[in-house]
């Protein structure tokens, strides 16, 4: 048991210093100093506690699509539809709390409309046979001009061209910390990756799920159907991005709304893959993956400010880590799916 959690996390280590010493070159052969970036980084990532809350505030959304993408990777699928479900969780939040102007009200709407945008995809690869990594291709498309739709349209702002109408101040979700962007959002992503947790390893239902990841045939043997596995694992991954979106405008001050173009929510689907991979498609793995990442997204505003890394420098380091970091999780997942 020791030896099976002490290999991946050796791995996970090995890969980060990799990452991290390409990055240092790269930068190094573009001029910059590559102790004075990461040194940058750090600080503003950990060196104080607003760095902290920024770290922490940019791990919740995620933390909740890696959720995802782990959910059907357990179960032996490949969902890239996050991304979507996102949009439609953050547009259910803004429409619900307009109407009824309580978190709770919003949180369950974003889980919902999460979970109904990812049902398609599941219906289409059980009944039809379509690849999920097509279905959920077409449908982030179709949610994206969709939502960017509502989001100019129906949504917009009249007293502030630049994004939609506001959360109101009732069914917003109280800050941890004064002055930052830390709100009770990161304790309901950290909750959720609990109760996934709990549901894929102590459950019949995760039991189900993991079995049917693991070989479909022999868990068709064993008594188990693989459609309702397949199916249940779109949608409780659709619940887990659906919050993502309505915690995003729900608990991300100062806007508290969409803004136009969607900046503020869009790609959080695709990081998820990456987090996912880095935290082992688990649970527990993902919490601590996701704040490795929300370092990175933090501190890279400082390496602009004190080391003078251009935007574009600070993301290529940054993708130099990541894909360094992801490797080994990728590399599981390619086997897993060749043994099948």
């Amino acid at each position: 048991m020791i030896k099976q959690l002490i290999k991946p996390l050796l791995e996970s280590f090995l890969a980060i210093v990799i990452g991290v010493l390409i990055g240092a070159i790269v930068l190094a052969f573009s001029g910059y100093n590559p102790i004075e970036a990461y040194a940058a980084l750090v600080k503003g990532a950990v060196g104080s506690a607003y760095g902290w809350s920024m770290t922490l505030s940019s791990a919740t959304p995620i933390i909740l699509t890696a959720l995802t993408f782990a959910i059907s990777a357990r179960t032996g699928i490949f969902n890239i539809g996050a991304e979507g479900t996102v949009y439609f969780g953050a547009i259910a939040a803004i429409i619900f709390t307009n109407i009824f102007a309580n978190p709770i009200i919003g949180l369950i709407a974003g889980m919902i409309f999460g979970m109904l945008w990812a049902l398609p995809a599941a219906l289409l690869k059980v009944y039809r046979g379509v690849h999920e990594v097509i279905s959920t291709i077409m449908l982030n498309w179709i949610a994206f001009y969709t939502a960017l739709y509502l989001v100019l349209g129906p949504l917009a702002n009249p007293d502030d061209p630049n994004k939609t109408i506001e959360v109101p101040v009732s069914a917003r979700l109280p800050l941890l910390m004064k002055g930052s962007e830390l709100s009770l959002a990161f304790i309901i992503a950290i909750a959720a990756a609990i109760i996934t947790y709990y549901i894929l390893w102590h459950t019949v239902l995760g039991y189900e799920l993991r079995a049917s990841g693991y070989n479909e045939r022999a868990a068709r043997y064993g008594g188990i159907n693989p459609k309702r596995a397949i199916i249940w694992s779109f949608l409780l991954g659709g619940i887990m991005s659906g919050l993502a979106g309505a915690t995003e405008v729900m608990g991300r001050p100062p806007s508290y709304a969409i803004s136009q173009g969607m900046a503020n929510i869009y790609g959080y689907g695709f990081d998820g893959i990456g987090v996912s991979l880095v935290g082992r498609n688990h649970p527990i793995g993902i919490i601590f993956s996701g704040i490795f990442f929300g370092a990175l997204k933090a501190g890279a505003t400082y390496m602009q400010i004190e080391a003078g890394v251009p935007l574009e420098m600070v993301k290529v380091v940054q993708g130099i880590i990541v894909v360094a970091v992801a490797v080994p999780g990728l590399w599981d997942l390619v086997k897993k799916v060749v043994r099948k």
